[in-house]
């Protein structure tokens, strides 16, 4: 009879405690995983699915541009109001580098609104006149929302002039005074107002729900391959600035723009200093926290980074970089020529439609009205009669609204429309693109008043 086998030893107490540890770090590595999954899921359905079909829509209606040939005697030029540069305290960019953003953007003219420098606005500190073909008017965001474009060379204005006063000041040195950011209290009635900001992207960036911590799961898996769809996110219909406008309107006349409010400063990133510590920016610039390395921290740096030299950028995040800020909204102007007083004479009668280019380029666009007694575009006056015909051109085929005095009195789909009114009054037009089956807003333009 065979002796029985002999029993093998129990398992050592360390090796039971080890595999415990293998089992409960890969439980541990799974529910991270989970968790991690559904915090990106959002992110990762508009990587895959949502953000490549909006893409290929886009892409589909740019196809379908088609230039408009009736200009109706203006040169058109596309640009930007509402920008900031290193001048103000909460941006970094150098005028040298908002004329490359520009550039790269396609436009053909800037208005800048920096912040006032120690409370003064100084209308000789910017760029002004046209630097490799693009057009720099100085300006400033002042208190009460007052933004001042092209004020007189040697004019310094104080941010702690009474309101009503500084409004004077900057008609009667030349410049045209504009209101930024609507959804804040203005003074409505102030006589020198030249006109507001229908849109504003500061303002949606704000009002976006969830902010920044929203959109971080799209940052981390979306900035690099799809920035604009992330930047289109934001977006929202600015029904109430173009109610506020279409009631100023019915007693003045007031002119909307866009707003781009760029600052290049919704961005992140990592210096090594020469105190041996990593210092973490935001790109206002305003540090945010500065960290010691030691002997484990040193390596692991090391590892992610490569070598760590003084004032070396670990990395550099950037959500809002100029141009693409730049790209997002655009205001067309007709005008005569290039220059100052002739883009500033246009924003002063209205001569001026937005367009969200980012979808596609908005250019060409016509808001017209013409009949026995002549022809005016938008932000012009012609006399109203029954042989009256209003007319909107577009290189789009799209969706188009005609509002009377704020009311909406026709509706239409093309790339042309010509309706008749039936009465005087303040006509504007609203255009939208379709995408994916849905009407989204493209173009804003500036009243005809018939009368």
């Amino acid at each position: 009879m065979r002796d029985p086998k002999p029993s093998q030893p129990p398992p050592g107490r360390l090796r039971i405690w080890f595999r415990r540890l293998l089992r409960a770090t890969f439980w541990l590595a799974v529910l991270a995983a989970v968790l991690v999954v559904i915090w990106l899921r959002g992110a990762l359905y508009n990587r895959f699915v949502h953000f490549p079909r909006e893409e290929a829509a886009w892409q589909a209606l740019r196809a379908q541009h088609r230039a408009v040939t009736n200009t109706a005697g203006w040169n058109e030029y596309r640009g930007i109001l509402h920008a900031h540069s290193e001048l103000s305290h909460d941006s970094e960019v150098p005028f040298e580098a908002i004329l490359r953003a520009i550039t790269v953007a396609g436009l053909d003219f800037i208005c800048l609104s920096d912040h006032c420098v120690e409370g003064q606005a100084d209308f000789d500190l910017q760029w002004r006149g046209l630097r490799e073909g693009r057009l720099f008017i100085p300006g400033f965001e002042m208190k009460d929302g007052i933004m001042p474009f092209g004020v007189a060379s040697g004019v310094v204005l104080s941010n702690r002039t009474d309101a009503a006063i500084l409004a004077q000041q900057i008609i009667t040195n030349g410049g045209v005074l504009f209101y930024a950011h609507p959804e804040q209290p203005r003074d409505w009635d102030r006589p020198e107002l030249t006109g507001m900001e229908i849109y504003n992207l500061h303002t949606d960036f704000k009002r976006y729900a969830g902010g920044l911590r929203k959109l971080l799961p799209d940052l981390v898996v979306n900035l690099r391959k799809y920035p604009d769809h992330i930047y289109r996110m934001m977006f929202n219909r600015p029904v109430a600035f173009l109610q506020r406008w279409d009631e100023l309107n019915l007693t003045r006349d007031i002119t909307g723009i866009a707003g781009n409010d760029c600052h290049q400063n919704v961005g992140f990133r990592a210096i090594y200093t020469a105190a041996g510590t990593v210092r973490i920016e935001d790109t206002s610039p305003k540090t945010l926290k500065e960290f010691k390395l030691n002997w484990f921290t040193r390596p692991l740096a090391r590892l992610c980074f490569g070598r760590l030299e003084p004032d070396r950028k670990l990395f550099h995040v950037q959500l809002d970089p100029y141009e693409r800020s730049a790209r997002f909204v655009n205001t067309h102007i007709l005008a005569r020529e290039l220059s100052e007083p002739a883009i500033l004479d246009s924003l002063r009668e209205g001569r001026v439609f937005i367009g969200f280019d980012m979808i596609a380029d908005s250019s060409g666009f016509r808001w017209l009205a013409r009949n026995e007694h002549g022809s005016a575009v938008m932000g012009e006056t012609l006399a109203f009669s029954n042989e009256t015909r209003l007319q909107a051109l577009s290189p789009l085929p799209c969706r188009f609204t005609v509002l009377k005095d704020g009311g909406l009195v026709h509706r239409e789909e093309g790339r042309e429309l010509e309706w008749t009114p039936s009465r005087p009054g303040k006509y504007r037009v609203e255009a939208e693109v379709n995408l994916r089956g849905n009407w989204v807003p493209w173009v804003y333009a500036n009243p005809i008043e018939l009368k």
